[in-house]
């Protein structure tokens, strides 16, 4: 028998109801499961690539004049009832070419929202010639009084392939969340994309707003469901169920995409005047086993990859901690403001890894940090794979009541002031210090005492040749120093907390190290 193809089961799925602007079969509300439903149908039939095409004036934009065309904030949705969320439209056009369906939901109704450019201001933009009334929308977005009661701020974004991003107060916009990662530390990546929406209409009391979603892709289709709980930590609660086309080995759960270009650890390839740009400084990993681990993020020479193993994790996220503005010097990108995005998961994952892949960049505007979760077993055809888990976007770094890393620095392992040679030895380059501020937690009451603290250092390759420690006042915390040789060139893996009485008193840090 041969398989269906895409046309007959979307055309049977509009028979059924299940159509681009799904409505629940005849007598039942609309919910989760019927975008579930039709993600189920969508994934039996070949995935189709086509686009249909834009008007030429849409498909020569560019950037500028594509933010240009903008939503008309007096034909907003959701007011109806009085609540405090208005849904906004993105128009097609510039990178976003691919239309997208809008639905309102109504006491179980699903209705579409049909295109009309008396939606839009066009702002410089001169259009000739009328556009189609099927031309659909590019995406979606939220307002909600964020900041302050009388003012209705931006919330939630959806706009390309499966990005969303969101805020909590008083928070910029940095990183960006993903409803799936494909292929990403691999060759050839794959970016599904939301191809439907549908926003229930929120009661006048509303503290949250829910909507759902359609993936599809060339490997998988997925139905998602996510609920928005604005405040100073928005967090989202996401839900979804995905049906593989093909078997999944390379699947990126809960993906988190963000830039890292300049820290404080590394600075010898750039030559600009803000010590540091980036829109996220490491990864945060919690455990199933209960540790939690601070992996320093870096803009490497080349692609690196780092995989941590892990069974049921309870979370990780790319985190922002420094929080100053004199640890960026920018007086208008405000990097001290963007948000950490942290998953915290719900229920048993199983076995897997937090992948964390960093690529070179040689500017700010590339986002080169992508980290997800990856399980340990590949997902087949007919085997749904379900999912749920929250996002938390916050400024507040303290996930967990122990002493964190606050910076970490590489220096060379001779004394400061130090000679240096024409000519060094080679052995000095298989050498490094690496130092370490640790903050927060207990140890502020440790300062009287720095001897009651050992900093338990291990290296995968070589040997730890010494480790030192040293109150910081500064910090209210103190400053490990680790030292390690190698034997030879070649990479290891690093790892250090503080301890006392066999106690840990700290997070434990994670660095990668490459002695050429």
């Amino acid at each position: 028998m041969t398989a269906p193809s895409r046309r007959s089961v979307l055309a049977g799925l509009a028979a059924a109801g299940f159509g681009p602007t799904a409505q629940a079969a005849e007598g039942a509300a609309f919910g989760f499961e019927t975008v579930e439903q039709q993600a189920k149908a969508l994934a039996q039939a070949p995935y189709d690539a086509s686009i249909p095409p834009l008007p030429p004036a849409l498909a020569a934009l560019d950037y500028d004049a594509w933010r240009d065309i903008r939503f008309k904030p007096g034909k907003a949705y959701l007011g109806e009832r009085g609540g405090p969320f208005r849904l906004q439209l993105f128009h097609r056009g510039f990178l976003y070419p691919r239309p997208v369906a809008v639905n309102l939901v109504h006491d179980g109704v699903a209705s579409p929202i049909a295109y009309s450019p008396d939606l839009f201001d066009f702002g410089r933009n001169t259009l000739a010639a009328p556009l189609p009334a099927d031309l659909g929308f590019a995406g979606i977005r939220v307002h909600y009084p964020l900041n302050k009661p009388n003012l209705l701020d931006e919330l939630i974004v959806f706009v390309g392939a499966s990005y969303f991003r969101f805020l909590g107060r008083d928070q910029l916009y940095g990183l960006s969340a993903r409803g799936i990662a494909l292929g990403t530390d691999g060759d050839a990546e794959e970016f599904p994309s939301f191809r439907a929406f549908w926003i229930e209409l929120p009661p006048k009391d509303a503290d949250a707003l829910t909507f759902h979603a359609l993936l599809d892709g060339p490997s998988l289709t997925g139905a998602y469901r996510f609920v928005v709980h604005p405040g100073e930590q928005t967090t989202v609660a996401v839900t979804a169920t995905l049906y593989p086309r093909r078997v999944l080995d390379r699947l990126g759960i809960a993906p988190l995409t963000s830039m890292f270009f300049i820290g404080e650890a590394e600075r010898g390839h750039v030559d600009d005047y803000r010590p540091e740009l980036h829109d996220s400084d490491g990864l945060q990993i919690a455990a199933g086993s209960g540790e939690w681990l601070w992996r320093p993020l870096d803009n490497p020479k080349s692609r690196r990859i780092s995989s941590f193993g892990d069974r049921n994790p309870k979370g990780f996220g790319l985190m922002q901690r420094d929080r100053a503005f004199e640890d960026y010097q920018d007086l208008e990108a405000g990097y001290e403001r963007r948000p950490s995005y942290f998953v915290e998961t719900d229920g048993a994952w199983g076995q897997g890894s937090v992948v964390l892949v960093e690529l070179p960049t040689d500017n700010e505007t590339a986002d080169n940090i992508v980290a997800f979760w990856r399980p340990a077993k590949p997902y087949a055809p007919g085997e749904p794979v379900r999912l749920s888990y929250h996002v938390r976007s916050t400024l507040d770094g303290g996930l967990h009541p122990n002493a964190r890393v606050l910076n970490t620095f590489v220096a060379k392992t001779a004394a400061s002031g130090a000679s240096r040679e024409a000519q060094p030895d080679p052995a000095v380059r298989l050498k490094q210090r690496f130092l370490i501020d640790f903050t927060g937690g207990d140890l502020g009451h440790y300062l009287p005492d720095p001897a009651a603290i050992e900093v338990v250092a291990s290296t995968t390759v070589g040997t730890i040749v010494a480790t030192s420690i040293t109150p910081n006042p500064h910090i209210r915390g103190f400053r490990a120093a680790v030292d390690v040789a190698l034997d030879a060139p070649g990479a290891t893996e690093l790892r250090a907390y503080l301890r006392s009485g066999g106690r840990a008193l700290s997070e434990t840090w994670s660095y990668p190290w490459t002695a050429a």
